[in-house]
């Protein structure tokens, strides 16, 4: 049966549907390769139109969403894009928002099927403060366009679905999914529900900024270490002073004999235990089959993992021992 959310873009020439949650877009649109190469030199776009969209007005909105989030939002400037997360009491992640603020409305874009339940938790948080909180997935598509600068970020757009179509005429080339992720993987960004797990904390996988002044371009830290309490606060703040997350988020690179990659969700194995789990994979471009991993902090940084039979050498991501939360940028 067709989602409702399925995107009028599989109808353009050469495409190709994704796989479970990501079916209503296209995996690729003939040449998954090519397709990177162009987001990667700063050109075309990608259809994230299945994503939730999640808006909330009135004249609270941002001190309210302050007072609930990971994020410093009291004053945040129009126009400038920003990730926000909501934690459970113990610290670990329910809900993970990627917005910006117009000056009348905060819009995020959340993870494919989420946006209902965040609109019910946000909507039992109101009390007596002036805030609108609607689901807009139905009104509102999300795409995503790369940096000219062709270091494989960019930004994402919020476009009326009635629009989609005309926007993809003017943004073109269009790039599917599969050349999306394997540059976001290459970044090591985390994926909400597919690189965490109910689990997770956000020292695990990078949302946490380790204070580096290049830090600040990352696009997708999501923690501000000097707002006031929310909830969740008290195992970020711990963990962060004391380093040492219990899991660390790695970048796997896969041996590439065999022509499959691994599913989300595979356990990761070491020395004949189970360590940790795969979440996205990829095939990058340049670096050949990739993966993101969570893994226990105490496994060794040199030796070879194992996914599902496939041999996987680990790229630091999150810091075991020190508790940095990016790689550095050589260069």
């Amino acid at each position: 049966m067709t989602s409702p959310l399925t995107s009028p873009l599989l109808g353009l020439p050469g495409a190709v549907a994704g796989a479970g949650i990501d079916a209503p877009v296209a995996a690729h649109y003939g040449s998954f390769n090519l397709e990177q190469r162009a987001l990667a030199a700063g050109e075309g776009f990608v259809d994230l139109s299945h994503r939730g969209v999640v808006r909330v007005t009135g004249p609270d909105r941002l001190e309210w969403l302050h007072s609930l989030t990971t994020q410093h939002l009291s004053g945040l400037e129009a126009g400038r894009p920003t990730v926000a997360l909501v934690l459970s009491p113990q610290g670990h992640v329910e809900h993970a928002m990627y917005a910006v603020d117009d000056g009348e409305a905060f819009t995020a874009h959340v993870e494919p099927g989420t946006a209902p339940a965040l609109v019910e938790w946000l909507d039992r948080m109101r009390f007596l403060m002036q805030v609108e909180v609607t689901d807009a997935t139905g009104e509102l598509a999300v795409a995503w366009r790369p940096d000219a600068t062709g270091d494989g970020a960019g930004r994402y757009d919020l476009v009326p679905r009635d629009r989609l179509e005309a926007y993809a005429e003017a943004a073109g080339p269009a790039a599917g999914l599969w050349a999306f992720e394997a540059l976001r993987i290459a970044r090591g960004e985390p994926r909400f529900g597919i690189d965490t797990d109910e689990r997770t904390i956000p020292n695990e996988v990078g949302w946490v900024p380790t204070g580096s002044p290049v830090e600040e371009t990352t696009p997708w830290t999501a923690v501000h270490l000097d707002k006031g309490c929310y909830r969740g606060q008290e195992t970020v703040a711990r963990v962060h002073t004391l380093g040492r997350p219990p899991r660390r988020l790695t970048l796997l690179h896969l041996d590439g004999s065999a022509n499959r990659l691994p599913e989300p969700g595979t356990p990761l194995q070491y020395d004949g235990r189970e360590i940790g789990f795969v979440g996205s994979s990829a095939r990058h471009h340049e670096l050949g089959p990739i993966a993101l991993g969570l893994v226990k902090r105490a496994v060794p940084l040199d030796v070879t993992l194992d996914a599902d039979g496939l041999p996987a050498a680990q790229e630091v991501v999150v810091d075991p021992e020190i508790g940095l939360h990016a790689r550095p940028r050589l260069g």
